[in-house]
């Protein structure tokens, strides 16, 4: 096997971890048993790495993509930091059954992510219209 096809084959894997973690994330955002502040940086790691629209954009050489491979892993990284690890157990087994039985429609998540951008627009402008 070569350099390339190994480098190529750890990405994939890497690439199914994340979105397992990202899946995982969302299901804990949606409990009860999360603390708020664990809830809002979730769901800010969740939309961040749904969302098309990125800090950098992708057409920029090498910097488009780095904020991906950095901001996504960091911000999953951080995010487990602040959820318990049972939680977190049982979080991963829904996101490996969603994503088991069912394809997530691309509508759905693209709809999620303009909603969530939305309010996060309007949260700004509330904030800076109302001094």
């Amino acid at each position: 096997m070569s350099l390339i096809s190994s480098v190529i084959e750890f990405g994939k894997k890497k690439s199914k971890e994340l979105k397992r973690e990202v899946g995982a994330l969302y299901f804990a955002y949606k409990r009860n048993d999360v603390a708020w502040y664990a809830k809002a940086f979730a769901i800010i790691v969740v939309g961040y790495a749904m969302s098309p629209i990125d800090l950098i954009p992708d057409f920029i050489p090498i910097l488009g993509y780095l904020d991906d491979l950095i901001l996504i892993p960091l911000g999953i990284t951080i995010a487990l930091k602040l959820i318990p690890k049972e939680i977190m157990e049982e979080c991963r087994k829904e996101a490996e059954e969603l994503f088991k039985n069912k394809k997530i429609s691309g509508w759905i998540a693209g709809g999620i992510i303009i909603v969530l951008w939305l309010i996060l627009i309007l949260f700004i402008i509330n904030k800076f219209y109302n001094k």
